[in-house]
């Protein structure tokens, strides 16, 4: 799988790059207001699952130093997308700052969409107006946020240029290279010592080691051959809570590494063995299950501590949602259960993929309706009739029956739960759905 590519919108204040956000993600994740400046930090959305779309603050003159790290909060936006949509009120001839913007857009060599907002109002002018910023008229959107004209155009375009972009390699040859190759996605909180895994286990200094928070800023990756299968690993860089992240380029790493969740096959969730916080690692950790990816946690730095099995009991209970996560104790510094990183990776691979019988699993559901008969809500008798497989990565089962959607939560649970004790699917995340068929 490809990690999603990322479009920034960047502009001047009160351009309407909020509405346009909010227009393309059928949603009001922006704030929108008349009131210049009112994008203070970037607001991110997933498009119709093809690109992230990053709204940046407006360009304003940097006068203090909160406006200057706003400025720089959209250079890293220019440097970190993949396509720039520079957008402009089409009402108002072009400044010298939009041609500004315009220059630092082109000079980066990325793709660069001209989007003139605002194209319902009768002031709105003619494209030609806009030729002296050095952007193609092909490449020129007039649209309306407001009344959402030319909107289904410009996403059209936009996914077509990501896509075949991001779709370079014949299918063919993807579809083997998937079956053949696993990703594994490092994930964790600033300075956790995920580089210093991740050079531990690509066995060269790829990474820049540091003690410093924040040092990894994009995605760096290294291909291993072990036992036969070509790993991919990705080292990211940590995420703090939102509300401690701070402008520019720290955003924007956030976003690589929320997109490297989506690339990858497996996570490998690091925990600080020295300084163990679980909210965040609680709340990654969801992410990671909530894209239906392979998750192993792994206890960093244990060589630093006394007493791990104290770590283990408060991981085990704040981890409790997903029992079937293996949790790994390694030490980079010695090199420590490294390599059995490898190992989990492929047993999670092979869990992911799995495909069981339709004979076996009614084997499982059958057994679970003698136990426990199934509850419903409102004193309702729900019938599960039988259970199929319908997908793999992650490992998705539809149960069959009538009045399945009173079925009781706990009763859902307990279902998994017997599923596991028959074939565990260690590290991976396994999906229900309930189906009601019509009576016959």
């Amino acid at each position: 799988m490809k990690s999603l590519p990322i479009v920034a919108l960047v502009g001047q204040t009160n351009a309407g790059k909020s509405s346009l956000l909010n227009r393309l993600a059928h949603k009001n994740i922006a704030i929108v207001a008349r009131e210049e400046g009112t994008t203070r930090d970037s607001v991110t959305a997933i498009i119709d699952n093809s690109f992230i779309l990053v709204d940046t603050a407006g360009l304003k003159d940097p006068d203090d130093s909160f406006e200057e790290s706003i400025q720089d909060q959209i250079m890293d936006a220019i440097n970190s997308a993949d396509l720039i949509l520079l957008t402009l009120d089409s009402s108002l001839y072009p400044s010298e700052k939009d041609k500004r913007i315009a220059k630092m857009a082109l000079k980066s060599k990325k793709p660069v969409y001209l989007v003139l907002n605002k194209s319902d109002l009768g002031a709105s002018l003619s494209i030609e107006e806009f030729r002296s910023l050095g952007i193609k008229p092909s490449e020129t959107y007039k649209v309306s946020a407001t009344t959402g004209q030319g909107i289904s155009s410009l996403k059209a375009s936009l996914c077509s240029t990501l896509c075949s972009d991001n779709h370079s390699l014949d299918m063919d040859e993807t579809a083997v290279k998937a079956k053949e190759s696993i990703t594994i996605a490092l994930i964790g909180r600033p300075n956790v010592g995920k580089s210093s895994l991740f050079n531990s286990l690509a066995k060269k200094q790829q990474a820049i080691v540091s003690s410093r928070q924040g040092t990894t800023r994009d995605i760096n990756r290294v291909e291993v051959k072990f036992k036969g299968r070509s790993l991919t690993i990705l080292d990211t860089a940590g995420l703090r809570k939102p509300g401690k992240r701070e402008v520019g380029i720290e955003k924007f790493s956030a976003i690589r590494t929320l997109s490297a969740i989506e690339e990858s096959d497996i996570c490998a969730l690091l925990v600080d063995a020295t300084e163990y916080h679980s909210k965040l690692d609680q709340s990654l950790a969801g992410q990671i299950i909530e894209a239906g990816k392979g998750i192993i946690v792994v206890l960093t730095k244990t060589d630093l501590v006394n007493n791990t099995d104290k770590i283990l009991d408060e991981l085990e209970y704040d981890f409790n949602f997903i029992p079937f996560a293996p949790v790994l104790l390694t030490s980079s510094e010695t090199g420590s259960n490294v390599t059995k990183l490898f190992d989990l990776a492929l047993e999670i691979d092979e869990a992911r993929h799995a495909e069981l019988k339709t004979s076996d699993l009614n084997k499982v559901l059958n057994q679970a309706i003698l136990e426990h008969a199934p509850a419903g809500l409102n004193n309702t008798r729900p019938k599960p009739k039988y259970i199929v497989q319908t997908d793999t990565c992650p490992p998705w089962f539809v149960v069959h029956g009538h009045g399945l959607s009173t079925l009781h939560w706990s009763w859902k649970r307990f279902l998994e739960n017997k599923l596991r004790e028959a074939y565990p699917f260690i590290g991976t995340p396994i999906m229900f759905s309930y189906r009601d068929d019509k009576s016959e």
